[in-house]
């Protein structure tokens, strides 16, 4: 939370100092711009490696969930089901959203305008070169090419066949890339270190160019996804109400203590004894809450696919980016994939991980995620709040659906 808040100051502290330097010598805006896009370099250079290694272990991870019994094998399937349910919820969601309270204009163009036009697609790609692209010849060649969804479904093809070999031989390969992905997870937080620097210099860079109208576009953003994660927790309440006929105020009282540690380390993981004491107090079994509950803070981050998702939307609405429908399509499938291979750590140390192989499978720019992951600290906190309350309410409906 410390590092989030210095993050958010940093940007506040550049949009402010750039304001304030409009009328300065233009050489400390181009200062600004190179130190800028060498901190999102370092980042987008993490994005293609990590995908490829949180994707296999994810997979692999929870094939052998879904083996590991009977209660195990039930509950994967429905979390995979209700991933892909929040990836359409979160396209439609965000659309719909963006058509009632569209970004206030001034805002919208500002931010337009800031960003170099070597980002902006001049065109997106015909739905015919897509499909003739999907499957690439060369797989590496795609991967330097940053082609995101190519590579994701030979990574996917790659992970299942992995999991179709005896466990001799799939156990040295995940290790590999649990390794890898461990990895990577440490670079991502060594730029991230650095964030407070690369932060400033992009927001003083925005601040320069558009004044006080980037604001507006960042508090819109911020409202847009604090709704959604708030419809997502409600969502999960009436699951419990339906499923475990766990009535919506039982459910609240109960979950009070978790959600309390929810929003004080914004991780699911840090919050699953509180979890486990607050299915206890609803009278959830303890043979189902410690099979289901641990399956569900490793695999299931129900509020994920529609966040991240609905990002992406964000991005293409602030740029003037009018979507298809095959696109938007790309990007639910994208979303509802990539989460399985997401980490259980505070979003700021997820977000470009998780967002930026939507962006690039959709063809859209990923520069305004090093100023949005400044602002993460807010959304984080209801993402966090939405899978806890998700977590509790499948483990309860788990349990009930057992019982009968």
């Amino acid at each position: 939370m410390q590092k989030a808040l210095i993050i958010l100051a940093s940007l506040i502290a550049g949009l402010l100092a750039g304001m304030a330097a409009q009328n300065a010598a233009p050489f400390a805006r181009e200062i600004a711009s190179v130190t800028g896009t060498l901190w999102l370099n370092a980042l987008r250079m993490t994005v293609m490696p990590l995908v490829i290694a949180l994707l296999i272990t994810g997979i692999v991870q929870t094939a052998n969930a879904a083996s590991a019994g009977k209660l195990a094998g039930k509950a994967v399937a429905m979390m995979i089901a209700l991933l892909w349910l929040s990836s359409i919820f979160g396209a439609m969601m965000i659309t719909a959203l963006l058509e009632l309270f569209p970004v206030p204009p001034a805002a919208s163009d500002a931010i337009r305008g800031s960003l170099d036009s070597a980002v902006l697609p001049d065109q997106l790609p015909h739905f015919r070169d897509f499909l003739q692209n999907i499957i690439p010849t060369n797989i590496f060649g795609a991967a330097a090419e940053g082609a995101m969804l190519p590579v994701i479904l030979f990574t996917l093809a790659f992970a299942f066949a992995l999991t179709r070999l005896t466990p001799q031989q799939r156990a040295p390969v995940a290790a590999f890339f649990e390794s890898a992905g461990n990895a990577m997870i440490l670079i991502v937080g060594w730029v991230l270190w650095l964030a407070p620097v690369g932060v400033f210099a992009l927001a003083f860079s925005l601040g320069h160019d558009t004044g006080a109208d980037a604001l507006g576009g960042l508090a819109h953003y911020v409202l847009v996804l604090v709704a959604t994660g708030g419809a997502i927790a409600l969502l999960a309440i009436l699951l419990a109400r339906m499923i475990a006929d766990i009535g919506p105020l039982r459910f609240l009282r109960a979950s009070i203590p978790a959600q309390a540690v929810a929003i004080s380390t914004q991780s699911s993981l840090a919050t699953l004894p509180a979890m486990l004491t607050s299915l206890d107090d609803m009278k959830v079994r303890r043979e189902t809450s410690e099979v289901v509950l641990p399956l569900a803070v490793a695999i299931f981050r129900i509020t994920s696919p529609a966040f991240n998702l609905g990002v992406a939307l964000y991005i293409a609405h602030w740029l003037g980016i009018e979507l298809s429908l095959w696109q938007i399509g790309v990007g639910i499938a994208v979303a509802a994939i990539t989460t399985l291979g997401s980490v259980s750590l505070p979003g700021s140390v997820s977000f470009i991980g998780s967002i930026a192989p939507i962006c690039l499978a959709m063809g859209l720019p990923i520069e305004p995620l090093g100023l949005l992951v400044a602002i993460e600290t807010f959304p984080d906190i209801m993402r966090t709040l939405g899978n806890v309350t998700a977590n509790m309410a499948l483990t309860a409906s788990i349990d009930r659906r057992n019982r009968s």
